[in-house]
């Protein structure tokens, strides 16, 4: 089983950046491909953007598209999310999940397992 542990919420201003960790742990972990999806208060989860397993296919969201950069590091079983130009309106908890399709991801389709999420809270 993966297991998911996300750091690097904090508070912002609006215009400022956040930079978000997920590390993951076990089985075959590096074979997955990684996403990071959103909660706001009263609002459903949705998806923010998606990494292949190699790192080479990335996919955003339109709203973040432009703003945030999702990487990962296969040697530390690292993924990171670079929020840049940060608005009110990506106020959420932010979790990250492994998946073993990409194009899953790329549809908003989870896997069952997900972190602890990470707090971001972007001030106007």
């Amino acid at each position: 089983q993966v297991q998911l542990v996300e750091s690097g919420g904090g508070l912002a201003q609006a215009g400022g950046s956040l930079r978000l960790s997920c590390a993951a742990s076990g089985r075959s972990v590096g074979s997955y491909a990684m996403g990071w999806f959103r909660q706001a208060p009263g609002k459903e989860r949705e998806f923010v953007a998606a990494i292949s397993w190699s790192g080479g296919s990335t996919y955003y969201a339109d709203s973040v598209k432009g703003r945030f950069a999702i990487s990962r590091d296969r040697a530390k079983n690292t993924v990171y999310l670079q929020m840049n130009s940060l608005r009110p309106e990506d106020t959420a908890v932010y979790y990250c999940n492994a998946h073993r399709s990409m194009i899953e991801l790329q549809n908003g389709v989870a896997a069952a397992r997900w972190g602890q999420g990470t707090q971001v809270t972007v001030s106007s």
